[in-house]
């Protein structure tokens, strides 16, 4: 069985787009399961503004994006799921071809486009349910309900996922998750609040939501004399070691609930979330217990330096250390594509990178098509010697191309991942 999904929405048309990355931001740090972003206006030069917002979103976020746009043709669905996002939601009032409408789903898969209906009752009907299946949709989105005993059955007998956007004045999230075909619930009523705190009550009302859940309980735990367990936090993503910490029984059950990094100080003998007082709070990704259970490892997002050195992490004086190779292939693309774009924003007299920037993106492509005619060339060679350089040149070339074009390697890791 799914679980159900509290979604915030943002009306783009509506704000910044400082205000909606940093809204954005916000809800993926507390708790949302994904995230509704929308903008229905027609003007193309809108439209275009708020796809590269998008981009900006999937970038910066961690969790599916759904995008609401006006569909005019079939590329307008192909431009919004290659910004990353996960769906897309299509106004019926206002789609001027279903054909293309159709074509997308027929392209990009089943799952991928969901239907916004402005009066519920349509829904509801038997000719619309043909109309669904036929266009290939997955769901559909309805608003502006009054929940009543008789809709709250009608909406049950759906037969595909159903979501509903609801700034939640009249109902309550608690009976529109517990309708059993709504999926999820968009709302913009939890901005500015701790969307784990409200799932821990959901689930305590029964309903199967996605939360923090520790998988033992702290008496399972070997604590050490002072009744007490180390946990060692690391970043998520790169896998950095940050600093060392301990928690008693109220700061883990704290974390958990809260999804921030709450420890014990031994030192002032109170509870201790890291970042209250600095602003650098750890946000919890996943808890891991070792073999013994005497030990846990926190994978975190942190906001700012670890230590209270100002250093990213506490582990940064040398006691003994070795000569070794310590290269990582993701760092080694993402360093030489910092001094390319280190180039672009800062131009070096005599530098071959600048000289491609100066020529501009015809010149970049050029080079692009040139050096992957040399690995074709060299790839016929049996030695491979010859191959390794030409790859190197080639992806040098097109970190420039990136560079140009405004992408970096987050960008390609997760179209790769969302491939995968």
């Amino acid at each position: 069985m799914d679980y159900k999904k509290i979604i915030p929405f943002i009306n783009a048309e509506a704000e910044m787009d400082e205000s909606v990355l940093e809204k954005a931001t916000y809800y993926a740090r507390h708790g949302a399961d994904e995230l509704f972003l929308y903008n229905y206006s027609k003007e193309e030069a809108c439209h275009e503004q708020f796809i590269k917002l998008v981009k900006q979103v999937v970038a910066t976020i961690d969790i599916p994006v759904i995008i609401g746009l006006y569909v005019a043709r079939f590329e307008d669905i192909k431009k919004a799921l290659y910004t990353g996002a996960k769906q897309v939601v299509v106004k019926r009032k206002i789609i001027p071809d279903e054909m293309e409408v159709k074509e997308g789903t027929k392209r990009f898969g089943a799952d991928k486009v969901i239907i916004e209906v402005e009066d519920f009752h349509e829904a509801l009907e038997p000719s619309f349910i043909g109309w669904m299946e036929d266009m290939g949709i997955y769901g559909v989105l309805l608003k502006h309900l009054t929940l009543t005993e008789r809709l709250e059955k009608q909406i049950s007998g759906l037969k595909f996922p159903v979501y509903i956007r609801d700034s939640l004045t009249r109902n309550d999230m608690a009976d529109l998750l517990s309708i059993p075909s709504v999926l999820g619930v968009s709302t913009n009523h939890y901005l500015e609040k701790n969307i784990l705190k409200v799932k821990q009550q959901l689930k305590n009302n029964g309903i199967y939501v996605n939360t923090f859940d520790s998988s033992l309980k702290w008496e399972d735990f070997k604590l050490n004399s002072d009744g007490m367990i180390p946990v060692i936090a690391q970043h998520y993503k790169t896998g950095e070691v940050l600093m060392l910490a301990y928690m008693n029984k109220e700061a883990f059950e704290q974390t958990v609930l809260e999804g921030v990094m709450t420890y014990y100080s031994r030192s002032r003998n109170e509870l201790w979330v890291k970042g209250k007082t600095s602003g650098n709070y750890q946000y919890v990704k996943a808890l891991t217990i070792d073999c013994d259970n005497d030990t846990i490892l926190a994978k975190v997002e942190p906001l700012g330096p670890a230590c209270h050195t100002g250093n990213k992490t506490c582990f940064f004086t040398d006691l003994v250390k070795k000569e070794y190779d310590e290269m990582n292939p993701l760092t080694v693309l993402e360093d030489v594509y910092g001094i390319i774009m280190d180039r672009k924003q800062h131009p070096k007299e005599g530098s071959y990178t600048n000289y491609l920037f100066d020529k501009g993106i015809d010149k970049i492509l050029k080079k692009c098509g040139e050096e992957a005619t040399e690995i074709v060339i060299a790839a016929k060679n049996p030695d491979a010697e010859e191959l390794k350089y030409e790859i190197s040149d080639f992806l040098y070339h097109m970190m420039v191309l990136m560079a140009e074009c405004n992408l970096d390697w987050n960008d390609i890791i997760k179209e790769l991942a969302h491939r995968r």
